[in-house]
């Protein structure tokens, strides 16, 4: 039988400009690091033990055309000026026998940080229902991250996020991505 479960994961992300809405996809894709994947898209679960690794030595362990599967946060527009933003959040549980979570959170009109910790807020979130802590959705994630991390089941959060302006005559797309080592 073949396994899936991933041992690895990094975060990248990228930004791209083109006339074209798919060629401004594929040029943040090429910002990223991962334009020469065959990418397909998955949902929120990091497996117990997978370790998240730098960007630099993920990219070094995956060959042009492999399949890749990724966590994907994906915006674009063709309106200029038009604030654009697309974000990756983990969760990692202090034990190592438990699941951690990935969150995407893509917008518009959002700064770098809104939009970091909405996707931080979110997989910190996930997993905290899943650990049994119930923390009231309407505080700010910079208190509710001190909760999470003072009951001491949750050992880490991080983002990676990337903002954009729209430009003028053609599409922009902002990218970010959880990208899964087999």
């Amino acid at each position: 039988m073949l396994n899936l479960t991933p041992k690895e994961v990094f975060l990248t992300k990228g930004v791209g400009a083109h006339k074209f809405k798919l060629s401004s996809f594929e040029e943040a894709l090429r910002n990223a690091g991962m334009a020469h994947q065959n990418i397909v898209s998955v949902s929120s679960i990091i497996p117990p033990g997978c370790k998240i690794i730098p960007k630099r030595k993920g990219l070094a362990k995956i060959l042009p055309g492999s399949i890749r599967y990724a966590v994907i946060a994906r915006t674009e527009t063709d309106e200029h000026n038009r604030q654009i933003a697309a974000s990756i959040g983990i969760a990692i549980p202090k034990d190592s026998k438990k699941w951690g979570y990935i969150s995407e959170f893509h917008g518009y009109g959002l700064t770098r940080l809104e939009c970091s910790d909405m996707a931080e807020d979110i997989a910190a979130s996930m997993l905290g229902t899943t650990l049994g802590i119930e923390i009231e959705p309407d505080k700010a994630w910079i208190e509710k991250e001190r909760l999470y991390k003072s009951s001491g089941l949750i050992v880490h959060t991080d983002s990676i996020t990337q903002t954009a302006i729209g430009q003028s005559g053609c599409w922009t797309t902002v990218a970010a991505m959880a990208v899964f080592i087999l």
